[in-house]
């Protein structure tokens, strides 16, 4: 089983299909992460900010990249204090640290103070990105990863149960890999993270596991190495 993880929650995985933030999925998904901290396991979590603004979409409406890129980091710590609300509200301490200085909000991002969290058994949740525009949070995860030295990072797809050959939502004849290299990401242009996280990964011999996060229990599956979904090493 890992001793020490971080989760990759998209904003859309914390959003209902007509609305942009959902206080009832975000429980459901904090149950399941409160049952794989009630294992031992050290948690720390990565959140998009997908589900309020899109990077591309506010480059088609004119806005300048670097203000959509931040505009889209501030909506990560949204989620982020959301989730820690939720999980603190079902007895869980948690920690939200961002790589955008905001300290009435939260604690900046200090990675010896992050790795003592852990230790402690807090939950950390990071927001902001990496804190800086052209970085997507799929390349924050993989850079939080690395330095807190998780032993794996797991993916929470929403709806999709691993890693396809071509969206299996559209194609029905799309096959499923067990196991891929992040060269077949790069090569085969999968696009289950971007290419500066596949290459961080990759480096650092970073294990990613690709899973669909809306069946009940496949977080606790994940992390205890059960065979589910699509990992990549």
């Amino acid at each position: 089983m890992y001793k020490r993880i971080l989760l990759k929650l998209s904003g859309e995985a914390l959003s209902g299909s007509d609305k942009n933030f959902d206080p009832e999925i975000i429980r459901v998904v904090c149950k399941e992460i409160k049952a794989v901290h009630d294992l031992g396991v050290e948690i720390a979590i990565v959140v998009g900010g997908g589900n309020f603004i899109r990077g591309k979409k506010l480059q088609e409406m004119g806005i300048d990249r670097v203000q959509g890129d931040n505009m889209g980091m501030l909506a990560t710590v949204i989620n982020a204090l959301a989730v820690q609300s939720t999980l603190e509200d079902m007895g869980v301490d948690t920690r939200v640290q961002t790589a955008i200085n905001i300290p009435s909000v939260a604690e900046p991002f200090i990675q010896r103070r992050a790795v003592r969290h852990l230790e402690k058994g807090r939950i950390v949740i990071f927001g902001g990105g990496t804190g800086s525009p052209y970085f997507s949070t799929d390349t924050a995860s993989a850079l939080r990863a690395q330095e807190i030295k998780a032993d794996a990072i797991l993916m929470a797809k929403n709806g999709v149960d691993g890693v396809y050959s071509d969206d299996p939502r559209t194609n029905p004849n799309a096959v499923k890999y067990d196991r891929l290299t992040y060269m077949d990401l790069v090569s085969q242009d999968l696009q289950v993270m971007d290419l500066t996280a596949a290459t961080l990964c990759k480096d650092n011999g970073m294990k990613l596991v690709v899973f669909n996060m809306n069946e009940a229990g496949n977080i606790v599956r994940a992390v205890k190495e059960e065979k589910i979904g699509t990992l990549v090493e």
